[in-house]
């Protein structure tokens, strides 16, 4: 069964019972593990129980299949449901699967998978998204404003309060992580110790400013500050850190945007630098102001409308054939390096 984007949230609260495996996949791994803890949490208190909870990898099952059908067609020591857990499948895991979801599974035991970003045709989406007794939940990379709810949530959690723009810093700065965000709002905890006043955006940037985003604002900075050889060697320094390409692109987007929203102010108000700067949110980070101001007085208007118009177009792909190839994304920062 495939879940519309409507349809998730209430699954997730209260799951089909005819459902024998959940496939849980997408780019923002952080949200994969925590909304399958949550699946498997909903058989078993405890993920490691030793009588009602398994987990297989993707490794154990490509070297004996066998295994995983042990697993799931064991019968509970305790009584009750029971769980498979499978991180990291392989390409045999799906086969192994599809021949389980189609002999009348038993019903006291759920499999849940995480995945990773799958494509529509990868064999293990397409087979919990057309099976009857089977469905995929997808998680993708949550923009500022889901993210600055899920951190407002966080913080509510350990009765903070923050003022806005430094949720709006965070937001972006968190790149759409959960996992990432739970730390860093572990991390301000902390940081705050036993004073009660809200989170000021200086405490964020201290307390979280050097886990940010610096290779990501050193790219976005080489890409528009005419620096080609950076911002590629940049670029494949957050691929190997396995940083999502839609995030690469959507910061590219982000920092452009705010480069023509002061531009703007500037031509069409007569502002100075400083004025126009004050109207964005968040705030630009200190560290990174005067290469700011410096590209926004360097670019003219119609120059970062270009720009964007490249980045909007190369999203506009992304939506029609999924996310786009590395080298889609190289030949795009290549050109902005060389506006």
């Amino acid at each position: 069964m495939k879940l519309t984007f409507r349809q998730i949230e209430p699954f997730l609260k209260n799951p089909d019972p005819k459902m024998r495996a959940i496939l849980v996949y997408g780019p923002d791994q952080g949200l994969v593990r925590e909304r399958a803890e949550l699946m498997g949490k909903k058989v078993v208190a405890d993920l490691n129980d030793p009588f009602n909870a398994a987990h297989l990898t993707g490794e154990i099952i490509e070297d004996d299949q066998a295994r995983f059908f042990d697993e799931v067609n064991a019968q509970s020591l305790m009584g009750g449901m029971r769980l498979v857990r499978v991180t990291a499948p392989g390409s045999k895991f799906a086969v192994a699967l599809k021949d389980w979801l189609k002999n009348n599974p038993n019903d006291e035991t759920l499999v849940v998978v995480e995945g990773g970003d799958l494509r529509p045709r990868d064999a293990l989406r397409k087979i919990c998204e057309e099976a009857d007794n089977a469905t995929a939940i997808p998680c993708y990379i949550q923009d500022e404003r889901d993210m600055g709810r899920f951190l407002r949530e966080l913080l509510q959690d350990k009765n903070r309060a923050a003022a806005n723009d430094t949720i709006n810093w965070l937001s972006i700065a968190l790149k759409g992580d959960r996992g990432r965000a739970r730390m860093e709002i572990e991390k301000l905890d902390l940081y705050k110790g036993s004073d009660p006043s809200p989170i000021s955006l200086a405490d964020a940037q201290e307390a979280c400013g050097d886990s940010g985003s610096q290779s990501l604002d050193d790219l976005l900075y080489a890409a528009t500050g005419r620096n080609p050889q950076k911002a590629i060697s940049t670029y494949n320094k957050l691929l190997s850190e396995d940083t999502e390409l839609i995030v690469i692109l959507r910061s590219l987007q982000n920092h452009v945007r705010r480069l023509h929203q002061v531009k703007s102010q500037m031509d069409d108000k007569g502002l100075p630098m400083e004025a126009a700067m004050k109207d964005l949110q968040p705030p630009i980070f200190f560290k990174v102001e005067d290469m700011f101001k410096a590209q926004a007085n360097k670019f003219p208007s119609h120059v970062l409308r270009k720009m964007l118009a490249r980045l909007n177009e190369i999203e506009a792909q992304t939506k029609r054939t999924g996310t786009p190839s590395e080298t889609i994304v190289a030949e795009t920062i290549l050109k902005l390096a060389s506006m």
